[in-house]
């Protein structure tokens, strides 16, 4: 087992010693991701590879992007972007007749550094046309075995956590969740046409240990539950699986068709970690454009800042079959397959850090 002590400032990651301290990690990301490969391909996906730069790199408010400026070949400038997630250009594969595909996806975060977080990271995507969402769920539960059983492992470990990622995940809906380990009764903070009682979420945290800003928004409140009180009894002994976020909390599903509270969208945790973000994708364009404009409406709001709308990708959503896809940080799983503890240990040349 490589050492997962921390790596000196003072060394850059080309260092010998800590390329050396580092390579055992990423010769087993690289067996992970070709296992993957081979078991996504026997289950007859194809892989794409979606450009980088787009016109819009998402538009959900608390993603930020990385600009850059193109110039036409008479020298006149437009603004692109690095995408956050290869989603928008796999929904319009899927408009073009693509069933089945998957991307390992090189994407761009801004403002995120951190033990789990890096600026420059992988993401695997993948879709399925005429499939029910829970689907999706059975491919986790396969790329954690399939993950593990690459490395030689039967248990990931991170920070004092240990899940089995042979074993089946529990399957948790957000409002038990809330219930279970917060004592709230979070669906009757939102109505079936979507709006949210902000101060009725905010009573149920009073009293909780949870500190908050009276001007906080339900949003707020309700990632401040989630973070504080839910996630760190995700994933633990087994993966978690949580689903049926709040219609608010999931930008690009579609509702339940049982309840219009809630929507089409899971999180799959181990050891406390989210690993992978899935959703029945939503086909109302007009649904989706309002989204969109709320989204950038509250970026606006507390960034100063919003992106542009992809027009192109709500035209291939309104004749995109129905389908539905899930995108996981490949890095992450990685890093609990072969025990690193920073994500710079499972990438080959991290970005540089500035000052």
């Amino acid at each position: 087992m490589p050492s997962t002590g921390s790596i000196s400032k003072r060394s850059p990651w080309w260092n010998a010693q800590v390329h050396s301290d580092r390579r055992p990690f990423l010769l087993g990301r690289n067996r992970i991701q070709n296992a993957i490969r081979q078991h996504l391909d026997e289950g007859d996906f194809i892989e794409v590879d979606p450009a980088a730069l787009q016109v819009s790199p998402g538009n959900e408010t608390h993603l930020h992007a990385f600009a850059t400026e193109a110039l036409t070949t008479e020298g006149k400038p437009h603004d692109l972007f690095l995408h956050t997630s290869p989603e928008f250009a796999c929904k319009k594969l899927l408009a073009a007749g693509e069933r089945k595909i998957f991307s390992f996806a090189h994407v761009f975060r801004n403002r995120e550094r951190g033990p789990l977080h890096h600026p420059e990271f992988t993401m695997l995507e993948w879709y399925r046309v005429d499939e029910d969402y829970r689907s999706l769920m059975d491919d986790c539960q396969s790329l954690l075995s399939v993950a593990a059983e690459t490395s030689g492992t039967t248990r990931f470990s991170y920070r004092g956590s240990t899940t089995d990622p042979f074993a089946e995940p529990e399957r948790l809906t957000v409002a038990e969740a809330f219930e279970r380990f917060a004592a709230i009764d979070l669906l009757a903070t939102v109505s079936v046409a979507g709006d949210t009682d902000r101060d009725l979420l905010a009573d149920g945290l009073r009293g909780s240990g949870i500190r908050f800003a009276e001007d906080d928004s339900w949003t707020d409140l309700f990632s401040r539950v989630l973070v504080e009180k839910i996630e760190p009894h995700l994933g633990i002994v087994k993966p978690t699986i949580l689903y049926e976020y709040p219609v608010c909390e999931a930008a690009l599903a579609r509702p339940s068709p049982s309840d219009p509270r809630v929507s089409e969208r899971f999180e799959l945790y181990a050891c406390g970690v989210e690993l992978a973000n899935a959703f029945g994708e939503l086909t109302d364009a007009a649904e989706q454009r309002r989204r969109f404009n709320e989204a950038m409406s509250e970026k606006q709001r507390i960034y100063g800042e919003r992106y542009p709308i992809d027009e192109d990708f709500l035209d291939a959503i309104e004749v995109m079959p129905d389908a539905c896809g899930a995108a996981l940080g490949f890095d992450r799983l990685a890093m609990l397959a072969t025990g690193a503890q920073r994500i710079e240990q499972v990438l080959w040349a991290p970005v540089a850090e500035t000052s």
